[in-house]
């Protein structure tokens, strides 16, 4: 009985375990991160009008031009510094790398007080520049971590539980940073708390965070054994260098069909987020930006239809309602053709529907909360092993997509308080919207691909032929002798050929298996 008791609690694993605190430092990670991120929004409104918050503080004359350089900065070393953070993370561990740059983003929150009545905004520029660099590395060691600590049953729920720190980040920086700025902490007072909160993170990160189960100091023998057991990994999984199948992967239709739909995904919500509350202003005269509560409200939907659509997509695959992959796609397609729908709802309303428009905003925001588990988790559905090399390349030219919509309005967008003009954007995030998740209903997967494998690009995977220079046997074709006979007749040499295993070879297979 008590042997049965043990082997149930294994294959259960711990209530609560160093899996679930890994999952809760990197919702506080994300959270920090974001806050770090978002909160230059309300900050430089407090910098450059300093009556609207606390005029006991310096006030800075800014154009509209420099402060948008300000706001913006931050994403051109963001993206573009992705794309090695997944190497990294498989090369240094997720836990130093993490680590390392939410300390060096908390670092230049605390600068910026300091530096930027010295230098303007051209080193406040600076500073945002270096913070996207350091962010950058985040969300790949991020993916890297969750793929070695998530058991194969319970990955959707660390993962979404994981990203909700998005959301809360987010709501946090829209609520929280204009009562700090009110206060007699005053706009400075946004960059102290950020930095204190990075700083706070690192510490208890550097404590508890392990780069595998294995290395853990404080995870049981139990919980360890569920987590590896559960993932099929040998003793000596985590000290392989994998190599990563570059050819493979971008030859990989569910691999391809993911980036296009996140970049579909990225393009409809960039829109939502920034183009909308534009739209409100200028055609149902409502400045919804000047509310810190409105503002949030989308926020505070999402964060909350998240936690819906992880629970009632557990629950359906769990009971074997739904298979995985069939639930990401239900989830993502209610996360982009519901908001598809409602855009373009919400370019029929006039100045007589503010309620309405301020309802269908916050539903459209809400909805699209479902793209955590529809398409962001795929990523490590695809390959755990190369997670973090997967997001290193997906997320940074899913990231590219918010510079573009901007542009693409700019130059449809000529009047506005013209309706016509925005239906006209509306419908184009819309469609594409509909056509980045058709082609992820029709080509996507929730499955580990091939390539995932540890051995796929081994050589010892791969027949080949020796090739040797002395003739080959015809002796066989001839008279039916064996082969091995002929092998100790003087004169008559045979060929081995690739998948013809020496006993030597059999025993060293059965070694290592």
């Amino acid at each position: 009985m008590g042997d049965e008791k043990v082997a149930a609690e294994i294959d259960k694993g711990p209530r609560f375990g160093v899996r679930h605190i890994q999952t809760l430092l990197l919702f506080l990670c994300i959270t920090v991160a974001y806050l770090g991120r978002l909160n230059i929004s309300v900050a430089i409104v407090a910098m450059t009008n300093a009556a609207s918050t606390n005029p006991n503080f310096q006030e800075f004359d800014w154009t509209e031009k420099e402060k948008n350089y300000i706001i913006s900065c931050f994403y051109w070393t963001y993206v573009v510094a992705q794309f090695p953070g997944g190497y990294l993370s498989r090369r240094f561990g997720a836990k130093i790398l993490t680590g390392i740059c939410l300390f060096g983003s908390a670092v230049c929150s605390l600068l910026t007080p300091f530096l930027v009545p010295w230098g303007g905004w051209q080193v406040f520029c600076a500073i945002r520049i270096m913070q996207g660099l350091f962010q950058a590395p985040i969300f790949p060691a991020i993916h890297q971590h969750i793929a070695k600590w998530s058991p194969a049953d319970e990955r959707n729920m660390l993962g979404a539980l994981t990203y909700s720190g998005v959301d809360c980040g987010t709501v946090l920086a829209m609520l929280v940073s204009g009562l700090i700025a009110s206060s007699t902490l005053g706009w400075p007072g946004i960059s102290y708390i950020s930095a204190g909160l990075g700083l706070s993170w690192c510490v208890l990160w550097f404590i508890l965070a392990a780069n595998d189960p294995p290395s853990s100091r404080f995870i049981t023998k139990a919980e360890c054994v569920y987590i590896e057991a559960s993932m099929k990994r040998d003793d000596d999984f985590h000290k392989k260098k994998i190599p990563v199948p570059w050819l493979a992967m971008f030859t990989s239709v569910p691999f391809l069909a993911l980036l296009v739909v996140r970049c579909a995904e990225t393009w409809g919500f960039s829109t939502i987020q920034s183009q909308i509350p534009s739209y409100m202003n200028g055609v149902l005269h409502m400045n919804i930006k000047s509310n810190a509560f409105f503002s949030a409200l989308p926020y505070i939907a999402r964060w909350i239809m998240s936690y819906t659509y992880l629970y009632f997509g557990n629950m359906a695959v769990r009971k074997g309602w739904l298979t995985l992959t069939v639930m990401r796609k239900i989830a993502n397609t209610m996360a982009l053709w519901l908001p598809a729908l409602i855009m373009i709802g919400v370019g029929f309303l006039d100045d007589r529907n503010k309620s309405l428009a301020i309802a269908l905003m916050v539903m459209n925001v809400g909805f699209n909360g479902g793209a955590t588990v529809g398409c962001v988790l795929s990523t490590i559905d695809l390959s755990p092993n190369h997670a973090g090399v997967v997001m290193g390349i997906t997320n940074p030219v899913a990231n590219v997509v918010p510079l573009i919509t901007p542009l693409v309005v700019g130059v449809i967008v000529t009047d506005v308080q013209n309706r016509s003009e925005w239906q006209i954007v509306f419908i184009i995030a819309a469609v594409i919207f509909f056509v980045g998740n058709l082609i992820f209903v029709l080509f996507g997967s929730a499955e580990t691909q091939p390539w995932d494998d540890p051995d796929f690009l081994r050589k010892d995977n791969v027949e080949e032929t020796i090739k040797i220079d002395r003739p080959k046997s015809v002796f066989k074709e001839i008279f039916g002798a064996d082969d091995k006979v002929l092998e100790h007749i003087e004169g008559w040499p045979v060929e081995k050929r690739g998948n013809e295993k020496s006993n030597e070879e059999e025993n060293e297979a059965a070694k290592r298996y």
